[in-house]
């Protein structure tokens, strides 16, 4: 087995070690040592990088207790090495896996949840909670209770202590939960009132997480999933709402504090604004079709056809569209664009012989799009291409 160092000292970032083994594996190669500081991804907690002599850490995994370094180039068997941990990556690491404890054990402690996994990524970190009665959500007010908690015993820079108790040790220990393993087990305490067995690395002191923020709360696969930021993420976290806060409240001339009731009024008067624009949009619309009947093409059998793109959404469409066929004699095959795909609204006069369901349908499957609906009346979607190849199609049907 690989005697690991970081299970000693956390803060060690440079180590001198043998290779015992070094395989080929495509571009990449996997070392073993006799002894190592790499931290291999487990528990959560992704591997540590840097240098193993002239070569470059890219992945760290561990396989019946032996520790494998996959790394860019080759290294010599039986030769001694040098390797260097990336420390600013190890510490953030360290200071995310020290909150998911804090966390845990609060959650634990004040609403009875329990942890059952965790997650560390390059950005943002989760935990799975089982909560009692299988809640997957708490209110605003347990988050803040959580996190007021965990900051105050951050504040108190209460102790972490991380150690292998012996055989008579272990079953006295007031354990968060039981342990996963059965041998060699680690413990790690935080303070008073959080222990739980944990091969991680941690910061010696609570104090050195600095800040412990909870970002969101949300159900996951039957469970409630907790995303939080730790030490230095939480502090850019923080400062780019801040500069975010500031900047928006400089826009709307207030301050903070006032933030947030200068959005809901803005809202409430950008909603009264969109409200009489449709209104106006509308009216406008419909007080125009007298206008594109007149100017509407005449078919040989003296049917009106009205083939035409229109600023609309789809509801002032069909609107539009029912309004010209009350007329009698009228075909009207209107579309409105969205984005880069246009909506399609086909109608016809009772007293017309024409399927604008089929018609549509026809028309709209060749180009990609789709549409169908009754002889009278038909709804679609498609390119834009949609209305000419339509309105070709119709003059062939009634020719």
């Amino acid at each position: 087995m690989t005697n690991r160092l970081y299970y000693d000292n956390a803060y060690l970032t440079q180590f001198d070690a043998q290779v015992l083994k070094c395989i080929p594996r495509g571009d990449v190669y996997d070392v073993l040592l006799d002894r190592s500081a790499f931290y291999p991804t487990s528990g959560g907690q992704p591997f540590d990088t840097g240098t193993l002599g002239d070569t470059c850490v890219v992945d760290v995994n561990v396989t019946d207790g032996e520790v494998w370094h996959t790394v860019d180039a080759p290294l010599r068997e039986g030769s001694e090495v040098h390797g260097e941990i990336d420390w600013p990556r190890r510490f953030d690491h360290m200071q995310q896996h020290a909150g998911d404890h804090m966390i845990a054990g609060a959650l634990h402690r004040l609403m009875g949840g329990v942890t059952i996994g965790l997650h560390v990524s390059e950005e943002i970190s989760t935990i799975d909670v089982a909560m009692p009665g299988g809640a997957t959500r708490i209110s605003d007010g347990d988050i803040r209770r959580i996190e007021l908690d965990v900051n105050e015993h951050i504040q108190r820079d209460v102790p972490i202590r991380c150690w292998f108790p012996s055989e008579e040790e272990l079953p006295t220990l007031p354990l968060r939960k039981k342990p996963t393993v059965s041998e060699h087990v680690r413990i790690v305490a935080i303070g008073d009132d959080e222990m739980v067995a944990c091969g991680g690395t941690h910061p010696s002191t609570a104090g050195q997480i600095g800040l412990v923020k909870i970002v969101s709360v949300a159900p996951a696969r039957g469970k409630m999933r907790l995303a939080f930021l730790a030490g230095q993420r939480a502090l850019n976290d923080y400062l780019n709402c801040h500069q975010a806060a500031h900047a928006a409240a400089e826009l709307f001339s207030t301050g903070v504090s006032s933030l947030t009731s200068s959005i809901r009024s803005m809202q409430e008067r950008l909603h009264a604004a969109e409200y009489e624009l449709v209104r106006l949009r509308r009216e406008q619309l419909l007080s125009g079709a007298d206008g594109m009947l007149a100017q509407a093409e005449r078919l040989p059998d003296g049917t009106r056809l009205i083939a035409q793109f229109v600023e609309a959404d789809g509801m002032l469409l069909r609107e539009l569209a029912s309004k010209l066929i009350e007329s009698s004699g009228v075909i009207a095959m209107l579309g409105a664009m969205n984005g880069e795909q246009a909506v399609y609204v086909f109608g016809r006069s009772a007293d017309v012989n024409a399927n604008m369901g089929a018609l549509l349908r026809d028309a709209a499957r060749p180009l990609g799009g789709k549409g169908g609906g009754k002889p009278d009346f038909a709804q679609g979607g498609g390119p834009k291409e949609v209305l000419a190849a339509a309105r070709n199609r119709l003059k062939e049907v009634l020719a």
